[in-house]
């Protein structure tokens, strides 16, 4: 869920430049003195309730290449579909789900693998319930203002086609390019979405 900051302006857009890695994983790139484990490495522990799922994919420019130097970071709602944030007033967010991630892109395969829960719904503003998704946000050198988009889940076709933010998209034929395909990981499900930056795979992104 994204925050409001009421007192506060917008700084000026820059591109995230090759250094963005430094401030925000700086393990993974073994700066290994300024905290023990990156933000956001961590979604679920061993309370957290919900069905654990892998999330994972690659970032490719318009030429099909996949980005190996890119940050993403998710947020989600918990298995009952409520965020953790202080905006959340429909309930209690389950306390041992944090919500929010944050990965690189590996430097060699240009994969990134999020260890989450499969959300719940979440209600539109006319409180219509939108399918499962999860939110992201990218960026990367040449990206002057990060990218946000959704992935929902193949095997949700019901709640998909029930979806109001899926059905304001006016090129259906669009669609699929936010929809994850389902498979198996020692037992886990995995969904793999890919993020298509330009070209005619261009993944749809939000303006929000």
């Amino acid at each position: 869920m994204v925050q409001k900051l009421d007192r506060l302006k917008e700084s000026p857009s820059q591109t995230a430049g090759p250094y963005v890695h430094i401030g925000a994983t700086p393990n993974w790139v073994e700066i290994t003195s300024v905290w023990n484990e990156d933000l956001g490495l961590v979604l679920v522990g061993p309370e957290t309730t919900g069905e654990r799922i892998v999330v994972k994919g690659r970032v490719f420019d318009g030429s099909g290449t996949p980005l190996k130097d890119a940050l993403i970071e998710i947020w989600q709602a918990d298995a009952e579909g409520l965020y953790n944030s202080t905006q959340e007033k429909r309930g209690q967010a389950d306390p041992h789900f944090t919500g929010w991630g944050r990965q690189p892109t590996d430097g060699t395969t240009g994969e990134y693998r999020f260890k989450t829960i499969k959300p719940g719904r979440v209600p539109f503003k006319d409180d219509r319930l939108m399918a499962p998704h999860i939110t992201f946000w990218i960026v990367a050198r040449g990206i002057n203002i990060g990218l946000h988009t959704r992935m929902y889940f193949s095997d949700e076709e019901k709640a998909n086609a029930e979806c109001p933010v899926l059905a304001r998209i006016e090129h259906k034929v669009r669609v699929p390019t936010l929809i994850a395909s389902r498979s198996e990981e020692n037992g886990v499900p995995s969904y793999t979405f890919d993020i298509h930056l330009q070209g005619g795979k261009e993944t749809v992104f939000f303006d929000i």
